[in-house]
This record gives C-alpha cells, structure tokens and sequence, in this order.
C-alpha cells in the first residue's frame, strides 16, 4: 500500500484471529514449504518480511533524496 504512512508502534503485540480466502495454490504452496511448522506462521513471517523491507526501501529513497538535494 504505497503512499500510505503506517504508524505500528502503538499496535499492541498478540495475534488476532482472521478469516480470509486464499488461492488454492498459495495454500500449497505454504504448505509445501512450511515442512514440520505451520504453514500459517510461514504465512506470517512473508507478510511481516514484507512490511520490514517496505520500510527499510522507504527510508532507503527518503534518505537518497535527502543527499541529493541537501
């Protein structure tokens, strides 16, 4: 969701319990590398990566343009 500047430091540690329709194949797909875990926490982990590396790549370009024009 670029564009958008979410704050995740007031969200409070846990887990919610969702439901949610997911591809047939992505299911497999996380089933198929999960192995011994679950596939549901490899989910997770995708998700969360992917979060760290939208912030890491926005602070990355703030920090470009700041050199650039600074």
């Amino acid at each position: 969701m670029r564009g958008f500047d979410f704050d995740l430091e007031d969200v409070p540690d846990g887990k919610t319990r969702v439901n949610m329709f997911l591809d047939n194949k992505i299911v497999h797909y996380f089933k198929m590398r999960a192995g011994g875990r679950g596939y549901q926490t490899l989910i997770n982990e995708t998700l969360a990566d992917h979060i760290r590396r939208e912030e890491l790549e926005s602070l990355l370009r703030r920090v470009i343009r700041e050199e650039m024009h600074g």
